[in-house]
This record gives C-alpha cells, structure tokens and sequence, in this order.
C-alpha cells in the first residue's frame, strides 16, 4: 500500500492518507502480523479455543466450541465452567497484582479512591454476601442504578461471583426509564446512591428511584450508597444503606460455578423510542471475547494504565472499563464527572496526574475539545500516552487528525473501533501495531470476525465505495444471544434479513479500494436526495472541515420535490458569530466538498446539540423538530432546554426546496 504523498484540504485526500504503525510500538505488540488473521481463516473454532484457553480460567473445560445447531441461538464453550469475579479477582492474587490498582476513580468534586486487586476481593466478597443474605440467589436479577463510583463495579462483580443477572442502568436516565427496565426484567433488588454531582451541582438519584419503585412490586429491597449527602427518605424494611449493611459481611465468597452460557448480564438499549430492547449476553463467549480484544486492540501490558472515558452505564463501560480490563489484570481509571469541570483541561490534568497510557473516548467528546482549542491538553505533559482510541460512532477525518495531533502528539496510533451493545466485543478495529490507519476508517474486522457489506436484499457484496448494509456472517464469542423475554423480537430485529444467514446491524458501511471498512452511520441516517443516497456523516464531515465548525449534525427533511432535503444544525468555534453570510459560506463549502445535490437547503446555528447524557447525537429529535413532529420524552438528555430553542430557531426560519 503507497502512502499518499499529495496533503491537501480536501477530506477525499484526508481519507486516503495512511499513518503505518511506529517501529518503536510495532516491535513491542501483541501483534505486528498477519499470522492471528491466518490462523482465524485456517481454524475459525480453534482459533477461539485456544483465545479461551490463553486468556480465561475454567473451572471445568467445554465439551464444544460452538454450537450451531440452533441458529440465531448459538452457544459458545458449552459444557464449560467458570466465573467472571474468580477471572477478574481471584486469580491476579496469587501474583504480584495482588498489591497493583485494579481501579484508580476520582470524581469531579477531587475526591479519590484506588483499590487494589486485593482489596477489591475483600470488597466483592463482603458484598456478595449482603446478596446472600437478603435472599438473592443464582438468576434472580438485580438493577444497579449508580453513578460512576467504585461501588458500581463491586455490585457487579459480587453478582457475578454468585450468578445474580445484573441490568445496570445509566445513572442519567429518568424515573420513568428506570421502571420500564425494572419492570421488563422482574428485579428484585435496586441498588443506588442518594445523588450524584454534575458540573458541582448535587443531583437527586434515590428520589428517582423511589419514583420508579411506586410502580415495581417486584423490588424487594434497596440499597443505598452515600455519596453526595443529600437528605433522601429511606423506606423501613426495604431500603438499606450500603455502608451499613456491609460492615459485618464476610470477607470471603466462594464463586459460583457458573455454566459458560448461563446469562451473565442484560442490558436495555433504545430506550428513547418504543419498549426498551433487553440484551442478553451470557458468559463463557463474553468474557472471552472481551479479554482477547482488550489485550490485542488496546496493546495492553502489565505496567500500563487504561482509562477509558465512557460510562459504565452503557456496553463500553461493561467490557473496556471493567470485564475487560480486569481479566487481564490491568489498572482501570474510573472518572464520574464531566470533561469540562472545573477547567476544560480536566481530563488532560488526569492523563498527567495518574501517568494514562492508553486513552479512549468518543467522537463527540474530541468534537468539543476541537471547539475548545488545543491550548487545553498544551497545558499538561502527556507524554505517558501511547495508544489512543475512539468508540461510539463514527469519527470524522479532521476529528482524527487533531486527536492524533494535539492529543497523541503524532506519535501515538489510533484505534477506531466499531462494535455494539448486541456484539459486546470490538468487532472491527485496527491492531496497532500491524494496521496502517486511515483517519475515519475502523480498517478491518478482528480476527475471527466475519463482516461482509450486502446489498438491501441480496448477499452480494456493493462495487468498492458502494454503500450497503454491514453484516456479519459468523457467530462470535461476545455475540448476544436474545433479546430478555423476547426471542421473538430478537430474530425479527437482527436475523430477518438474507434468510437469516446473517446477522443485520443495521448500519450502512462500504469497503474501500484497499479494503478497508468505512461506516458512515446507521442505515436511518441515509437521506434520499432527490434519487441519490448521501450519508449524514459524509455532510457533516464536510461541515466540521470549515474553520468556523466545531460540532455538526445533518438529519434529512421530507420534501415533496426531492424526497428528502438536507438541513444542518452547527455549533461554531469560540471567534465565530452566526451570520447570513456564514451560513452561505458554510452552504458553498460542502457544495465544493462533495457536490451541489449535498447542499443543506439551511445551516442551523445553535449553542449546543440534543445529546444524551452518554454524548450521543439524537438525530432522530432534530428531524422531528424539523418536520413539525412533537419530540415526545426528552428528559434522558444531558440538556433538555435545548430542544426548545432549537424549535424556536426552526420555527423562525422555516426551510424548504431552493
């Protein structure tokens, strides 16, 4: 593959430049060749067999390595014993990790807390035995609704050490939210914390949950962790606080023998619209999955530190912050507040407090340190980074390159990842220290993965740069294996399509001319222009090129001409002021950009995006507002205010075909 020498403006050429991994980091990886891709294709199941062997502990070997007899309900290791605490505790003591930082969590308010592996077995163990004690047995369920505190990763890993399910739910999330996936999965038991700080202000939590339990007879008990001191109501009989009841619990569990495919987890997605989807995912193939690409993806080693940046709340947080992680012994950073407070230099004082090696986050977080400036991260020495990586959705070229630049200091590769709640693994991704990278390409599938592109209807692969639908057509290790109570929906939602011989994931994606995998966003995310198909991501790419742009977000409207129009939604750079003039700048630049059937028939200035909690974009809220739709719930948003002074904006400048 030739570099391209020619570095100009353009995305198309920001697109085609390959950065090769340095022969410094190269020399050093866990892989720096194809061969793990070679042994993938020659022996697909001895390839997993022997990443299970090499990276998990059983107590009882499997009898079969996959179980396809069955399809969309595969099985993986069956026969096989385990548990994941025992995995992620248990088996670092009899090392020296037993005295290395399994988490380091500090939250916004300075407050700090490291624990190491051996005292999170103390910790795991005595609440595992609270668990007992309040009547909780293997495959009851509890809900854990918390903040980013440590005792968030305990509950969880005490539930796994004595096979409690645990539904973690976003500590975002409103009242109502919480109930619905109480009440889909029968909880008995809630776990909270009395309120939570956000930007320094204290925030209500148990008062959300008590909310939630009016309607949720299924909850038997409560507790309850102390953590931003607010006066709550506590419920005799039923509520407990967490300090309490754990002083004189047992320091020692003994780990339940779980079966590989006994349900470790469920986890609700698509809460915002319709009833919240259950993903189950069990535990044999999960934790394989996410120990072997944690180590091989992120490069990890003994003596690195890890900080993921996301929330546990959300899959990422399960597998990169906590499962992951911990199987193979690492030391996790932990932060509950926001990347702005008090400076906006927060994140980059911890990288150089706690000397972070590896760092991953989310397009839209790098979006708003573009914003911001770089003169933030040039404040701290950040030379201990050696690997950075994004995740959540796609990453625009320029957002690439002033992380590679102004983060990783043009020396640290990047790992773009592109997986899910439902694959619960990092399914395409580079490897660091063998995959020459491309700014906005997640380059290629894992090895033992198998991602394929089809046309709508058809398993025929699109020319190169012809959009189609992404697929996968091998089950993996990590894959969920239903939906909670739903087969039903589980086979319509991702099996329906190609006759079921593939699972839908419901994003558009193309292969490149080399190759390589590029995922513009989901299929929803695709406009029809007056014939032609323009992926939202592509537009706003083009946006965010503009020197004025730090963020955008294109949705497409209903045009009784040309079927759909797009209109863009922009937050400017501190400097720049909205402007007629701006707007018809912004309209020529992606006219030059990608063409003129590209030009957004309004640019939309406004202060901030409709986003979760978590970061994400709600597109779907833009349309709505666009088409004239009430945008129905909104209070999972990180700012719920901002959809009405969107709608003021779009009610004052009505669009339509020019």
């Amino acid at each position: 593959m030739q570099k391209e020498e020619k570095d100009t403006a353009g995305v198309e050429s920001l697109m085609t430049k390959v950065y090769d991994p340095p022969e410094n980091f190269k020399a050093q990886a866990w892989v720096n060749d194809d061969s793990p891709y070679k042994k993938a294709d020659e022996d697909f199941e001895g390839f997993w067999a022997e990443a299970a062997e090499q990276n998990v502990t059983w107590f009882k070997k499997w009898d079969k390595v996959l179980d396809d007899s069955n399809p969309p309900f595969f099985k993986w290791f069956t026969g096989g014993k385990l548990n994941i605490s025992y995995n992620c505790i248990d088996r670092h003591l009899a090392t020296p990790r037993k005295n290395k930082a399994a988490i380091i969590w500090e939250s916004e308010t300075g407050a700090t807390r490291t624990i190491t592996y051996q005292e999170m077995y103390y910790e795991v163990c005595r609440f595992a035995n609270v668990l007992k004690n309040l009547g909780l047995k293997k495959g009851d369920i509890a809900t854990i609704y918390l903040p980013m505190v440590p005792e968030l990763a305990i509950a969880m890993l005490a539930c796994c050490r004595i096979g409690v399910i645990h539904s973690v739910v976003f500590a975002g999330f409103s009242s109502g939210a919480l109930q619905d996936r109480i009440e889909d999965s029968n909880s008995k038991l809630l776990i909270t914390c009395d309120g939570n700080f956000r930007r320094g202000k204290p925030l209500a939590m148990k008062i959300n949950a008590d909310e939630a339990m009016k309607n949720c007879p299924t909850i038997e008990n409560c507790i309850v962790v102390k953590y931003n001191g607010m006066d709550i109501q506590m419920q005799d009989g039923r509520d407990h606080w967490w300090g309490e009841i754990i002083a004189d619990a047992k320091p020692e569990c003994e780990p339940e023998h779980m079966d590989a495919e006994d349900i470790l987890f469920i986890l609700y997605t698509s809460g915002t619209t319709g009833k919240p989807k259950g993903v189950v995912h069990t535990t044999g193939g999960y934790l394989t999955g996410v120990a072997l690409t944690h180590k091989w993806v992120f490069d990890a080693k003994e003596e690195d530190t890890y900080w993921c940046s996301a929330d546990i709340g959300w899959v990422t947080g399960h597998s990169y912050i906590l499962y992951g992680p911990l199987a193979n012994g690492a030391t996790s950073v932990m932060y509950d507040g926001s990347p702005d407070y008090p400076e906006r230099n927060r994140w980059w004082s911890m990288v150089e407090k706690y000397r972070v090696n590896i760092f991953y986050t989310a397009p839209t977080a790098i979006r708003a340190f573009m914003k911001w400036g770089p003169q933030w991260p040039e404040k701290h020495d950040m030379s201990s980074l050696r690997l950075l990586g994004t995740v959540g959705e796609p990453i625009n070229p320029e957002a690439w390159l002033w992380y590679y630049k102004h983060i990783g200091g043009e020396r640290c590769p990047i790992v773009d990842t592109w997986w899910q709640t439902e694959t619960g693994m990092i399914m395409v991704t580079p490897l660091p220290g063998y995959t020459p990278l491309k700014p906005g390409s997640a380059t290629k599938a894992f090895p033992g993965v198998h991602v394929d592109i089809f046309k709508d209807e058809e398993t025929e692969r699109p020319q190169a740069k012809t959009k189609g639908r992404l697929a996968i057509t091998k089950p993996w290790p990590a894959m969920l294996r239903t939906l909670y109570n739903d087969d039903q929906r589980y086979i319509d939602t991702y099996w329906s399509r190609w006759g079921g011989k593939a699972y839908i994931a419901g994003d558009g994606a193309f292969f490149d001319d080399d190759g390589y995998l590029w995922v513009p966003g989901r299929i929803d995310d695709v406009m029809n222009v007056a014939g032609h198909r323009l992926s939202t991501m592509e537009l706003e790419s083009a946006l965010v090129a503009h020197e004025a742009v730090a963020e955008a977000a294109v949705v497409g409207k209903t045009d009784e001409f040309k079927g759909q129009i797009p209109v863009a939604f922009v937050i400017l750079k501190d400097g720049f002021d909205p402007s007629d003039e701006l707007e018809g700048d912004l309209k020529k630049f992606v006219r030059t950009k990608i063409g003129p059937i590209a030009t957004p028939a309004a640019v939309r200035f406004t202060r901030d995006l409709p986003k979760t909690r978590s970061g994400k974009i709600m597109r779907r809220l833009l349309r709505d507002l666009e088409e004239g739709k009430p945008p129905g719930d909104v209070t999972t948003l990180r700012d719920p205010t901002i959809v009405d002074e969107i709608s003021e904006i779009v009610k004052a400048h009505p669009t339509g075909s020019k």
